[in-house]
């Protein structure tokens, strides 16, 4: 049940701070004196949405804060709580909503930071609002097809139709894909394979572009490279300009020269060893460079046959927009891949397409498991709602649900009419027929109804009885009333009918303070007297009447 709630700048309400009892709380006051504001702050706590027109003229956060005493015993609230780490130990559930002037918005459930979706997860187990144009719901096929589920106990059998469904959608959409990459494949096999070929024939290999082209540039000046090769080993042998001795040679007799010396000078020595270390690695420096000179070919047929080479690479990288053969490589690959056999794709697709078939059985024998379910309670749904209807004086109405088929959606493959006569004759669709008394009682009959299967602690009407007055006003009083002994019922009224049955009143007034010339609303319980006097007011209006006052009395008692 709801216990407190505090409102601190929010559009009319400056402050308040009121607690709630169990059992029927009526709550009237007059036309435009914020009854809908407060219930609109209500739902600001329970995850509405946010932005700056909820703040008041005071400026600064507006907060709104709902305390629940909660029944954590209620099927998944005590899962939701811990799933979120809110810690509920005594039961007491505050939601606190703090809106600041950026229109940005924090939520809170026992002091603990959560998301707004939380707090409308939590809402669900904590209080049902039935808002003024709620009867048009009476059209909506989920909420009809929601309360035959209901009365009809489906929810275990739903949520297990709506996992094996969840599975089918999945399965289908793979299916689908696969389906479209088969086609693709198909239709694009011709021209892939014919760029594929291009790629193949190449044959590629990675690395091959930079050696061709240092190779390339090596067969342009391989004249001048022979040439300066030449030269460089006729220094070393001695053969240029004349028969004079090579650099080994004039080396060997440097060193067999200081061989002597160093017998009568020590540090020659040295030098001696350091000058046989060069005369070694002159050595090999002429090997290297005789062999070099041995390999360098001067061929205009070897430059001919790569400048085609890294022609043609130039040129298949220019048409597929790579920037090197490994990138050709890559896309050669992945064309392959394309052009392939398609037989791996085709079993996999015959693997997923048994696997949609095997779960569109399962979701199909589900359905129709809810269509019997739904079928069965169809009638005594039905009969339950005429009972009501009776009650409210609509003793000729006939009400119908007709179960209808469907395609396949995450509720089953049904859908749910409802049908209504006021008079008894054939009935027909109930939004198109019924009156906005007659949608009212209706919708009060299945809030009643729905409110036994639901064990909701809390549930408010506001202004249910909307187009209803005499005698049939009293009897929807009644009807509330009686499941005031079982919930806290909130009902938001402008009937005195309805007002008498509560246990608790409270007035929502609105007032201009005389320092700021400015509109505020608030809201107090009326003692047992100044309850008289409000039902006397909806009585006969704004001038009290002795009738008015002696007829609120008999209404009271």
């Amino acid at each position: 049940m709801l216990r407190r709630l505090l409102v601190k700048n929010y559009v009319l309400i400056d402050s308040l701070d009121i607690e709630f009892p169990e059992g029927l709380v009526i709550i009237t006051g007059q036309t435009g004196a914020g009854k809908s504001i407060l219930l609109g702050a209500l739902n600001l706590a329970l995850g509405a949405r946010a932005d700056v027109s909820v703040i008041g003229e005071n400026g600064g956060n507006c907060i709104v804060e709902a305390e629940f005493s909660a029944d954590l015993g209620r099927s998944g609230l005590r899962e939701l709580l811990e799933e979120n780490e809110i810690d509920c130990p005594d039961g007491i559930l505050t939601v606190r909503r703090v809106v600041n002037p950026t229109g940005r918005s924090r939520s809170f459930a026992n002091d603990s930071p959560v998301p707004v979706p939380v707090l409308q997860a939590l809402a669900s187990h904590l209080i049902d609002i039935h808002s003024q144009h709620q009867t048009m719901m009476l059209s909506d096929k989920q909420f009809r097809l929601a309360a035959l589920d209901m009365y009809a106990g489906n929810s275990g059998l739903l949520e297990e139709y709506r996992d094996a469904y969840s599975a089918f959608v999945s399965l289908r959409d793979e299916v689908s894909a696969l389906e479209k990459s088969l086609s693709v494949a198909r239709e694009q096999k011709e021209y892939v394979g014919a760029r594929l070929m291009q790629l193949e024939s190449a044959a590629l290999r990675e690395g091959e572009l930079e050696a061709l082209e240092a190779e390339q540039k090596q067969l342009a000046n391989a004249e001048e490279i022979k040439d300066n090769l030449c030269q460089a080993e006729s220094l070393f042998s001695g053969v240029r300009d004349g028969d004079g001795p090579g650099m080994d040679s004039m080396l060997r007799d440097a060193e067999r020269l200081l061989s002597r010396v160093s017998r009568f000078v020590p540090r020659v020595s040295a030098l001696q060893e350091r000058l046989a270390s060069c005369r070694v690695e002159l050595d090999d420096i002429f090997s290297e460079v005789s062999s070099i000179n041995s390999m360098t070919d001067v061929s205009q047929d070897r430059l001919m046959q790569v400048d085609e080479r890294l022609s043609l690479l130039y040129g298949l990288m220019q048409k597929f927009s790579c920037s090197d053969e490994k990138s050709l490589i890559e896309e050669r690959d992945r064309l392959a891949a394309i052009a392939g056999d398609t037989s791996s794709l085709e079993e996999k697709l015959a693997a997923k397409a048994s696997e949609l078939d095997t779960a569109e059985k399962k979701v199909r024998g589900l359905a129709s498991a809810l269509h019997e379910s739904r079928t069965r309670a169809a009638s005594p749904f039905a009969a339950a709602i005429m009972s009501s209807m009776r009650f409210l004086e609509l003793p000729s109405a006939v009400f119908e649900a007709e179960v209808r088929g469907s395609g396949l959606s995450d509720t089953g493959s049904d859908s749910v009419a409802f049908l209504f006569s006021s008079t008894g004759k054939t009935p027909s669709d109930l939004s198109k027929c019924a009156s906005g008394g007659e949608m009212s009682r209706i919708m009060l009959s299945l809030k009643a109804m729905m409110a036994k299967f639901m064990s909701m602690p809390a549930m408010i009407f506001d202004e249910i009885d909307t187009g209803v007055s005499g005698s049939a006003a009293d009897k929807m009083g009644s009807m509330i009333c009686e499941m005031g002994k079982d919930m806290q019922v909130f009902a938001i009224t402008h009937l005195p009918q309805v007002a008498a049955k509560g246990s608790a009143h409270y007035l929502v007034s609105k007032e201009t303070d005389p320092d700021s010339s400015r509109t505020v609303s608030s809201i107090r319980r009326l003692s047992d007297e100044e309850r008289v006097l409000e039902v006397a007011r909806m009585l006969s209006g704004s001038v009290l009447t002795d009738a008015a006052i002696a007829n609120a009395r008999v209404l009271l008692s």
